[in-house]
């Protein structure tokens, strides 16, 4: 059951969810949808009941002060609009823990939500581990399991077959609905998995921003990106094993990445640069 403050009138509005677990490695994803719910000033209006997805055995509730009176906070999936004016359109957030119980029903609850709202397209963000060194720019993959989806945005049509999350199964319910969706994966270095993982949140909401055509106010994120691999790299020089591996991944890395070079690659780059310098002059 969802329980609803107020029902918005929304434009052109793209949904935009992360759950927290097993699909956000370093809590990347989860950060992403907590900093554009901050910088954007998103207003919840809308949460599920979390009574009919969670075990409070695993996921338990928080205890509170509001001044003299103790508050519970339970773990749930809560909903959020943001309003941007450049382009006009909204966006619905969605931030929620992996459910414990009933994800056929968690799905196609926010599926139905999303058809009232009038959303037509889910974006996904998702964080895994992976041979990524933390001293390169963070992989981000698109996937979709909708061939359509894949054709017009030109992203690869999950091959993937195995043990999956919430991630994937909201994506494939959003297919079987007939709703557009696609996921955005960050790799997060497993030797670095302990969250925050600012580069990795980076990485997703410049990937978004792409996608969306829109600029994301990124705050300190940019220098909290450049302060964790200064971290990383002095932990990683204290150790002559983790130094050698990680240097093992940059050569592995730099040379997957050599075809990239191309004219049309630094091209785009290019134009990505005089857009960001356009949007933002300076002096």
């Amino acid at each position: 059951m969802i329980e609803l403050d107020d029902l918005p009138e929304l434009i052109d509005p793209v949904m935009v969810a992360a759950f927290e677990g097993w699909n956000d490695a370093g809590d990347a994803a989860s950060a992403a949808i907590e900093h554009l719910d901050r910088v954007w000033k998103g207003e919840v209006f809308a949460a599920l009941d979390a009574e009919d997805y969670y075990d409070f055995q695993v996921n338990r509730p928080t205890i509170w002060l509001d001044g003299d009176t103790r508050r519970i906070t339970w773990p749930t999936t809560r909903l959020s609009v943001v309003r941007l004016t450049e382009p006009r359109r909204d966006l619905v957030l969605v931030h929620g823990i992996e459910p414990n119980l009933r994800w056929r029903s968690f799905c196609n609850e926010l599926l139905g939500f999303a058809h009232e709202l009038g959303v037509e397209t889910v974006v996904v963000l998702g964080a895994m581990l992976g041979d990524a060194p933390h001293s390169r720019p963070v992989p981000v993959n698109g996937t979709t399991s909708d061939p359509v989806v894949a054709r017009n945005v030109g992203l690869e049509q999950s091959r993937y077959e195995g043990p999956t999350g919430i991630v994937g199964v909201f994506q494939e319910a959003c297919a079987h609905a007939g709703m557009p969706a696609l996921t955005f994966w960050a790799s997060v270095p497993h030797y670095v998995a302990q969250p925050p993982s600012p580069k990795a949140t980076l990485a997703l909401l410049r990937r978004l921003e792409d996608f969306l055509d829109v600029n994301v106010p990124m705050g300190e994120l940019a220098e909290d990106a450049r302060a964790w691999q200064v971290g990383v790299d002095q932990l990683a020089a204290e150790d002559t094993e983790v130094a050698d591996y990680v240097r093992s991944l940059e050569a592995a890395r730099d040379t997957e990445d050599l075809p990239e070079a191309s004219g049309d690659a630094i091209a785009a780059e290019f134009e990505r640069y005089l857009k960001r310098k356009g949007d933002h002059p300076e002096g």
